[in-house]
């Protein structure tokens, strides 16, 4: 369900990497290598909300470089700032997340938002939230839709430990039908969510 090859990324002379190739069905995969390694970097090249230098990736069988539109339908991205529009509120984002994957804001989401305790704060603006109740949000959008890849940046900071015990039974879940591929500091978090972890050295990565 997510698959890359050869993706090269470089900053002026600086090589973040190289050479990278990977391929994965369901599950959970954890990326997990030393801070500045360029986890966020490559992510964002997942994501598609970074372009990478060389190389592509497939999200559900879809090309980002060549079906940008259908491969993104498939994916639910947790960036690491979880920041979208700032005036949004909860409730319009989930909404619109939804509009996109043409579905509606379902009982099944509105249950997950409820376990997380967004219910005090659908009609706030983003920039009125913190950082892990905008994180409990994003969360929150993985399960709206027939989703095949979800990339998530760090998805247990910020969070309590009733929402990181939330987020390990849905990554769990989710990893039964999706691929769940996420960068963690974190090994206990890791190890509950039961994820193969991975570092650039298992990439191929080629300085």
């Amino acid at each position: 369900m997510l698959r890359f090859e050869n993706l090269s990324k470089r900053y002026s002379e600086h090589i973040i990497f190289q050479g990278l190739h990977y391929d994965t069905a369901a599950g959970c995969v954890a990326l997990n290598d030393e801070s500045g390694s360029g986890k966020s970097t490559l992510l964002g090249i997942l994501a598609g909300t970074i372009g990478p230098d060389a190389g592509e990736v497939w999200l559900g069988g879809h090309s980002l470089r060549t079906a940008p539109h259908e491969a993104k339908s498939v994916l639910t991205h947790v960036p690491e700032d979880c920041m979208t529009y700032p005036d949004q509120t909860g409730r319009a984002y989930l909404e619109r997340v939804a509009s996109e994957r043409k579905t509606a804001v379902d009982s099944h989401a509105l249950e997950l938002a409820h376990r997380l305790g967004l219910e005090p704060h659908f009609d706030k603006r983003f920039e009125q939230m913190s950082f892990g109740t905008r994180k409990k949000f994003f969360l929150s959008a993985a399960v709206l839709g027939e989703t095949k890849v979800v990339i998530a940046d760090e998805p247990a900071g910020g969070l309590d430990a009733s929402a990181r015990g939330v987020l390990v039974e849905l990554f769990k879940t989710l990893a039964e039908t999706r691929t769940v591929f996420f960068s963690s500091y974190d090994p206990a978090f890791t190890q509950a969510c039961e994820a193969k972890t991975i570092a650039f050295a298992d990439l191929g990565m080629r300085g």
